[in-house]
């Protein structure tokens, strides 16, 4: 596959994105790697590298501000839908999001987006239950101290 075009696929708000402007640092079989800046101009932060995991569901994506300071990691529930046919890998965000702050403190955002898209049918009852299997596993690798192997490749395409 020559290099894809990639989209996000967001639920709430119902949206697909072209992600034209994110650079792909790395490309294996289940890993993508990309650096970005925001979309819309935030005060919060202002661009990030992105680890897509296609085969455990889960984006890990450190965050920096304005002045290249880290703000987070933030861990996006996913699941991919690869087209080799229209050379598209598009990123559907399953809702569930994790946030582990610098000071070791962690976040669990959008479980409730979670419950409202399955109660309007944008959602399936599958990818619910896949949504949270997959918070799951990412929970017991944080809990079990193996994050490190997750952000290794952020950080070794940081270094890029």
């Amino acid at each position: 596959m020559n290099t894809p075009t990639l989209y996000r696929r967001r639920f709430i708000p119902d949206e697909l994105i072209e992600l034209k402007d994110d650079v792909i640092l790395a490309m294996e079989k289940d890993l993508v790697i990309t650096k970005w800046v925001t979309l819309h101009p935030r005060k919060d932060i202002a661009r990030g590298i992105s680890a897509f995991y296609l085969d455990r569901g889960i984006k890990v994506s450190k965050i920096f501000d304005k002045n290249g300071r880290l703000v987070y990691w933030y861990c996006d529930i996913i699941q991919t839908k690869i087209s080799e046919e229209n050379n598209t890998v598009i990123m559907e965000d399953l809702l569930v999001d994790v946030i582990l702050y610098n000071d070791g403190s962690m976040r669990i955002m959008d479980l409730d987006e979670l419950a409202d898209a399955l109660e309007q049918h944008l959602i399936t009852q599958q990818e619910a239950a896949y949504a949270l299997r997959t918070l799951h596993s990412l929970l017991e690798i944080i809990s079990g101290g193996r994050f490190h192997l997750l952000q290794e490749p952020v950080n070794q395409a940081e270094r890029l």
